[in-house]
C-alpha cells in the first residue's frame, strides 16, 4: 500500500525531482504543472478519454506487431481501461494553456499509463526502466500526430455523446409544438413591425428544419475527424513505426468509438493542416448564430406579461427578480444566447490558432483542441437544457394571438390585387389615424363586396403555408 508521506524519486533530460509516491503523473507533468500556473482549466474529460483510447489502440497494435512485449502490452491496455471506466481522474493536471502542440499533456497522459501499468505488474511507480513512458507507453508516437488525433477522436466523441441528441431532442420537441399550436394564428412581424398573419405552430416548425439543417451541416464537417494523421511519427514520415502500424491502429481506434475511422493518405498534411477543426467549428457557429435568434424570437414573443407580446408563454423555472415579487424571466433562453456567444468566441480563437503553424507543425493545439471540445459539449448541453425546461411547457396565448392578428394593418397586403397598392396604403393610413377597422374602410370606400372581402381576409388562409 502506498504510503502518503512518501516520495519518490524521478529523472529526466534536465535532472532529478522529487514526486509525492501517490501521485501517477511524474516529472514532465511536474515541470508542467509549475510552469503552467495558468487558467485553473483541467483538461476535459472527453479529451483524456480521446488520449487515453489511442494510448489503448496503440498498445495493442504495438504487442501485435512485435514492438513492445505481450506483457507490457496487456499492462497499459489494462492501465487505459481502469481510466476510460472513471479511475485516476484527478491525475490528469496540466493547465489548458501550456507547452505547444500539447506535449506537457501528452506526456501526464503517458506518465499516468506507464505508473498505473507498473503497479499492474507487481512494480512500483517510475520503475521506468522496466516499463518507460516514452519508450513504451509511446513507442511510434509522437505528441505531433498524436494530439491532432485526438482532436479528432474527443470532437467525435462529444458530437455522438452530447451534440446529436440534444439536436435530435430538440428538432423532436419543436416538431411536437407545431403540431401543437398549428391552428394559433399571430400576427407576423418584419423589421418588428406589424407583418401578414401567420401560424404559431409554423414558426416552430421552421426552427425545427433550421436545427435539421445545422445537424446535417455538422455531420457532413465531422467526416473530415475520421481520417486520422496518427503514424506519422514526429514529423509525417512515420519515422520508428512499423509499416502497418498505421493502418492497424485505425482499425482498432475504429472498433473502440464505432466510427469509420481511416488513415489519412497523405501523414504529413494531416498533421499540419487544422483545416478539419475550423471545418468543424465553423459549423458549430453557424448553429450557434441560428441559436441566438431562436432564443431571442422565445424572449420576444414571451415578453410581458403586460406591456409585451406575451403570446406565448415559457415555462417558470426560477422567481426572476432579488427585488420584484413574482416576477420570471425567459432564463433558459437567455442562457442559451451567452452560452453560443462563448462558442462564436472559441470559434475565432480556434482560426486564428489554426493559421499560426510553421512547417510541419502547428503548435497551438491546446488551444483547438480545448475550444472545440469544450464548444461541443457545451452547445449540447446548452440545447437539451433549452428542450426540457424551455421548448417542452411552452403554452401558447391564442386569444392574444388572434387579436394581433386581427388588429394587424398588414392584413391590408391581401387586398393590394383587389384595389391596388395605393388604394390599400390609403386605407393603411386612414385606419391607423381613425381606428377604424381594416373591412370597415374598405366597405364604406366601396373598393369591395362584403362577401369578397370576408373571403379575402381570411386569415386561416392567408397563413397557410405552401407544401411541396
Amino acid at each position: 500500500m502506498t504510503n502518503p508521506e512518501a516520495y519518490r524519486v524521478e529523472k529526466d533530460s534536465m535532472g532529478d525531482r522529487q514526486l509525492p509516491d501517490t501521485a501517477y503523473y511524474g516529472i514532465q507533468t511536474l515541470r508542467a504543472i509549475e510552469n503552467f500556473p495558468i487558467s485553473g482549466l483541467k483538461p476535459l474529460p472527453t479529451y483524456v478519454d480521446a488520449c487515453v483510447l489511442i494510448k489503448k489502440a496503440t498498445a495493442i497494435a504495438n504487442g501485435e506487431l512485435d514492438c513492445i512485449t505481450p506483457e507490457i502490452s496487456q499492462a497499459i491496455v489494462q492501465a487505459a481501461d481502469e481510466v476510460l471506466n472513471g479511475k485516476l481522474r484527478d491525475q490528469f493536471v496540466v493547465d489548458v494553456y501550456q507547452a505547444g502542440a500539447g506535449t506537457s499533456h501528452h506526456m501526464n497522459v503517458n506518465e499516468v499509463l506507464a505508473n498505473r501499468a507498473l503497479e499492474l505488474l507487481g512494480d512500483v511507480k517510475g520503475n521506468y526502466k522496466r516499463l518507460n513512458p516514452n519508450d513504451h507507453v509511446n513507442y511510434g508516437q509522437s505528441t505531433n500526430d498524436v494530439i491532432p488525433t485526438a482532436i479528432r477522436i474527443g470532437g467525435l466523441l462529444a458530437l455522438e455523446r452530447s451534440l446529436y441528441p440534444a439536436l435530435a431532442g430538440a428538432i423532436a420537441a419543436l416538431e411536437a409544438k407545431g403540431q401543437e399550436f398549428q391552428d394559433v394564428i399571430r400576427s407576423g412581424r418584419t423589421h418588428l413591425q406589424d407583418a401578414v398573419p401567420v401560424r404559431l405552430g409554423d414558426n416552430f416548425r421552421a426552427w425545427a428544419q433550421i436545427l435539421s439543417e445545422h445537424l446535417l451541416r455538422i455531420e457532413t464537417a465531422s467526416k473530415d475527424l475520421m481520417v486520422l494523421g496518427l503514424g506519422g511519427s514526429a514529423a509525417g514520415t512515420g519515422l520508428n513505426t512499423h509499416p502497418q502500424y498505421r493502418f492497424r491502429v485505425a482499425e482498432i481506434l475504429s472498433d473502440l468509438i464505432d466510427q469509420p475511422l481511416r488513415p489519412a493518405p497523405n501523414l504529413m498534411a494531416a498533421m499540419q493542416s487544422m483545416a478539419p477543426f475550423v471545418n468543424v467549428s465553423s459549423s458549430l457557429r453557424n448553429l450557434a448564430q441560428d441559436c441566438v435568434k431562436i432564443s431571442h424570437d422565445l424572449r420576444l414573443l414571451d415578453s410581458g406579461p403586460k406591456t409585451g407580446f406575451k403570446e406565448i408563454q415559457l415555462p417558470p423555472v426560477q422567481p426572476g427578480s432579488s427585488i420584484m415579487p413574482g416576477k420570471y424571466n425567459p432564463v433558459m433562453a437567455e442562457m442559451t444566447s451567452m452560452v453560443c456567444f462563448q462558442v462564436m468566441g472559441y470559434d475565432s480563437a480556434i482560426a486564428l490558432a489554426a493559421q499560426a503553424g510553421q512547417l510541419e507543425l502547428n503548435v497551438m493545439m491546446p488551444l483547438i483542441a480545448y475550444n472545440l471540445i469544450h464548444s461541443i459539449e457545451i452547445l449540447g448541453n446548452t440545447i437539451a437544457a433549452l428542450a426540457e425546461k424551455g421548448i417542452k411547457g411552452i403554452t401558447a396565448n391564442r386569444d392574444r394571438c388572434l387579436a394581433y392578428a386581427e388588429g394587424s394593418l398588414a392584413l391590408v397586403t391581401a387586398l393590394n390585387t383587389h384595389i391596388g397598392y395605393l388604394n390599400a396604403a390609403a386605407v393603411a393610413k386612414e385606419s391607423l389615424e381613425t381606428g377604424k377597422s381594416l373591412r370597415e374602410i374598405v366597405l364604406e370606400r366601396g373598393l369591395m363586396n362584403a362577401a369578397t372581402l370576408a373571403e379575402v381576409l381570411n386569415l386561416e388562409q392567408m397563413s397557410q403555408i405552401p407544401t411541396l
